[in-house]
């Protein structure tokens, strides 16, 4: 990352230290598998610590704010999950009418709920967790223009981050692993390409929307095999310059909640188009109760069918939410990921309960199910685990 992108936040806010805030998490992890791994080398269960602090300051009548957000984490197992990050390091100035961000940020784009098609800014952070929810924090200099007409955000962005991966002890990978070691890129700049994104965002009466524009090194690798100085098969990483306009859309329709996230990529290979898109439908005080209960239906389709890098080429996601709108926040979601050219099946289920105050307790369970060997999903056959996670926040 670009020094000057981490030094100038933190110079325009240190002349006056006396006024920052303190928030964040610390939490411990452990995860237990239900079958033997198909690697040796990898682990039975695991157990990790993590801490994500998060200081912040304004000044200037609150139009200038500073935001420092690092994460880093401690794998009993897995060298390549044991890693630190910067999530957000941030000078923030708004204007009126506009507003400017410069430093290391996270920026998210997307309505769905079972995969986010469009959400291209930051580089996926692989080894927290499979389902791409968890992000690298990007360098970048923003600018937004607040109109009447919508919202329009301009990214400069001086930098590549590589996904991360498990290691060879680590559980959820690849069967030969990735070795990011042997990472190519399509651009000599490499790490140092400099990107480019625009989006308009705006909403009419119940219609939420957004058109996005990205050109840059692509988030998602395609994989070479290789072989490293000691002879092992593995997947080599190759980061290809991409060009991709993309459309998000959401309706809120009394109790119904209509989606849609599709994308148009061009890059090396032939270019090709991808959407997702369904509904949520939310009964809300069900039986009586101030539970509210949730509907979610989704499909998701890739033109490239088996050639995509995604195994979310051609597959429906159907799932139920549970919110008990009670003062512990209780809330469970369940969901099943359905292949229906192959049957490979997901199923998924995320459940959280806070404690006091200053205590959530979170729990995944995932199995994967009638995995055709073509399928991408296809080394995570006997994967399947629960994750418990007890954070505290302060």
């Amino acid at each position: 990352m670009r020094h000057w992108l981490l030094l100038l936040p933190l110079t325009l806010a240190a002349g006056n230290l006396c006024a920052w805030e303190l928030a964040g998490n610390m939490a411990v992890e452990g995860r237990v598998f239900f079958q033997s791994p198909l690697d040796p080398r990898q682990y039975d269960n695991d157990c990790s610590v993590s801490l994500e602090p998060e200081f912040s300051h304004q000044w200037d009548d609150n139009r200038q704010s500073f935001v420092f957000r690092p994460f880093g984490r401690l794998d009993r197992h897995d060298d390549e999950r044991s890693h630190w990050d910067i999530r957000e390091l941030q000078w923030i100035y708004a204007g009126d009418g506009w507003e400017t961000r410069l430093g290391v940020g996270k920026v998210y784009w997307g309505v769905t709920e079972a995969m986010h098609l469009v959400d291209i800014i930051n580089q996926t952070d692989l080894v927290e967790n499979i389902d791409g929810e968890q992000k690298l924090g990007q360098p970048m200099a923003k600018l937004s223009l607040e109109k009447d007409w919508g919202t329009l955000d301009f990214f400069l962005l001086p930098g590549f981050r590589e996904r991360t991966f498990p290691g060879e002890d680590g559980r959820l990978r690849t069967h030969p692993r990735v070795d990011p070691d042997l990472v190519t890129y399509e651009s000599s700049a490499e790490q140092r390409h400099v990107g480019y994104a625009l989006r308009w965002s705006h909403y009419i009466g119940e219609w939420d929307m957004g058109v996005s524009w990205f050109q840059g090194t692509g988030r998602d690798p395609l994989f070479r095999q290789a072989f490293t100085p000691q002879g092992e098969l593995v997947l080599a990483p190759y980061y290809e310059q991409i060009e991709q306009a993309s459309v998000d859309l959401q309706a809120t329709l009394g109790e119904w909640l209509w989606k849609l996230e599709a994308l148009y990529r061009n890059g090396q290979d032939d270019a090709f188009y991808a959407l997702t898109g369904g509904f949520e439908y939310t009964k809300v005080g069900i039986m009586e109760t101030q539970a509210d209960l949730g509907v979610v239906a989704e499909l998701m389709l890739d033109d490239r069918g088996d050639e995509a890098a995604t195994p979310f080429n051609h597959d429906l996601f159907l799932g139920l939410r549970w919110t008990a709108n009670d003062a512990q926040s209780l809330a469970i979601l369940g969901g099943t990921i359905v292949d229906w050219e192959n049957g490979s099946t997901l199923l998924n289920i995320e459940a959280s309960r806070r404690f006091g105050q200053a205590y959530l307790l979170t729990v995944q369970l995932r199995s994967w199910l009638n995995v055709d060997e073509k399928d991408l999903q296809y080394p995570f056959r006997q994967d399947d685990y629960m994750q418990v996670e007890l954070a505290r926040y302060f």
